[in-house]
């Protein structure tokens, strides 16, 4: 110690500092009064300056802060001092093992350091795969979920089309208003160069600009209001189960009456055509309207009896749209051009001008003897039970959707009734005013109207993906 002492004064001698010594941290050290190298300075400076994790700087920090250590300047040499030399070179061996001493605690350090921050860079990359997988995986199920919406976009696209036509130009419109508003925006910064006549006209433009993006944004709110009804208006064309077991029901009227017509030479000239037309649809049109009646006798009409009805149906059933509404206007037609050529009462004359006299004891029919009756023959009889299977069908529907409440059980029940008993002609006269009745009260227009009810209920109850996406 006191040899350090006698050899700082002589550094004095020898050394100028511009700076008073420093600690190089928190620990105590043997205390000495020479200067320090300034290559220790710099080194520690670089250290300071490297990006260091939170932790690894505080626990730098806690103690004493380490400034830069300053530079030392020699002082010019004359002859003086030359005389002094011989004391100076007595210190330098020290001063080299402090250097020594001084690099290998910062190596030290600098080691740890790096050490820990390489854990963290690890940490940190380990971290970020984490992340690309997650990120990966929230794109696997954005893909999933645009392929889910691709169908219904599909339905929409024509429509769409106009839409993002009409926001495109909203969008150069918006773009346009925006650079108008720029430019009024630099030219009131100056005001002072520009003229009034120039602001004003930017003005106007802007106002003009503004006036043409709420007219395109009126023209793109009635756009999707458009949409919406169309997309309704499409709902409204698909039948439900119970219209696409009407369809299938009318075919068979249609298919019976025209083999009748075949058969009984009425309208030959047309009969043979349309009854081929309408039995490739329906092909056994008795036995399905029977097995739909017996069903709706027994109160167990569902949606699967229009696929059991159907199973009698030939193939080309198949292809022939029974979902889509055109299958109704189809049979809609058939049923009004069979009207229109009263078909239906030319059949039930030549009928009646078929039918037997049989022996029956009794009372004395009008213009026949009291042994004498008609009998009816096996056209007829099927007729009666087409007619009466149809009947009870309708009437079971219109209880189901509470149509004509007042009278619909009366005559479902009554209905159900007379098929347990055997044909009379007096039945061919009970089917035809039961018909009349079905007609006037309008009962198969109130069952369409109460389906269309079900079904718009049913497709608001759920949503339109459509008209969300819209």
């Amino acid at each position: 110690m006191g040899g350090d002492g006698g050899s700082g004064s002589d550094d004095d001698d020898d050394y100028e500092l511009s700076g008073p010594p420093i600690e190089l941290s928190a620990t105590p050290r043997r205390t000495s009064t020479r200067s320090p190298s300034p290559s220790i300075g710099r080194y520690l400076a670089d250290q300071t300056q490297v990006g260091r994790p939170p932790s690894l700087t505080n626990r730098y920090t806690a103690g004493k802060s380490v400034p830069m250590i300053p530079s030392i300047k020699r002082p010019a040499t004359s002859g003086a001092g030359a005389g002094t030399g011989a004391g100076s070179e007595s210190p330098m061996p020290n001063r080299r093992e402090q250097r020594r001493s001084v690099d290998l605690g910062s190596s030290m350090r600098g080691r740890r350091t790096s050490s820990s921050l390489h854990d963290e860079i690890n940490t940190l990359q380990v971290e970020n795969e984490s992340m690309y997988d997650k990120l990966h995986l929230a794109e696997e199920r954005s893909e999933d979920g645009d392929a889910k919406s691709m169908h219904m976009e599909r339905e929409a696209s024509d429509i769409d089309d106009a839409v993002e036509t009409e926001t495109i130009v909203i969008s150069r419109k918006d773009a346009a208003l925006e650079q108008r508003k720029i430019a009024m925006r630099i030219a009131s910064r100056r005001s002072s160069s520009a003229s009034c006549d120039e602001i004003a006209t930017l003005k106007s433009e802007a106002k003009a600009a503004n006036n043409v993006v709420t007219s395109v944004s009126r023209r793109v709110k009635s756009a999707r209001s458009e949409l919406r009804s169309l997309q309704a208006t499409a709902n409204r064309m698909i039948l439900s189960q119970e219209d696409m077991e009407e369809v299938v029901l009318k075919r068979c009227w249609l298919t019976r009456y025209w083999t009748l017509c075949s058969k009984l030479g009425i309208h030959s000239d047309i009969a043979e055509e349309k009854q081929e037309y309408w039995s490739s649809f329906a092909p056994l049109a008795l036995e399905a309207v029977l097995s739909i009646g017996q069903k709706a006798r027994d109160g167990t009409l569902s949606d699967n009896s229009e696929m059991e009805s159907r199973s009698k149906m030939s193939d080309a059933n198949d292809i022939s749209g029974d979902g889509n509404i055109e299958s109704m206007i189809s049979v809609e037609k058939g049923l009004r051009e069979l009207a229109s050529l009263k078909v239906e009462d030319a059949i039930m004359l030549a009928l009646a001008e078929n039918r037997h006299i049989k022996p029956l004891s009794g009372q004395a029919s009008e213009g026949r003897s009291p042994s004498e009756s008609l009998e009816l023959s096996a056209e007829e009889r099927e007729d009666v039970l087409f007619k009466q299977a149809w009947l009870t069908y309708y009437w079971r529907r219109a209880k189901n959707h509470d149509i004509e409440e007042d009278i619909a059980d009366e005559r479902l029940q009554f209905w159900i009734e007379q098929s347990k008993h055997p044909i009379t002609t007096t039945d061919v006269i009970e089917v035809e005013r039961g018909l009349h009745e079905l007609r006037k009260l309008g009962i198969e227009s109130k069952l369409w109207d109460a389906s269309r009810r079900a079904l718009n209920d049913d497709l608001s109850n759920h949503g339109s993906p459509t008209g969300s996406e819209a």
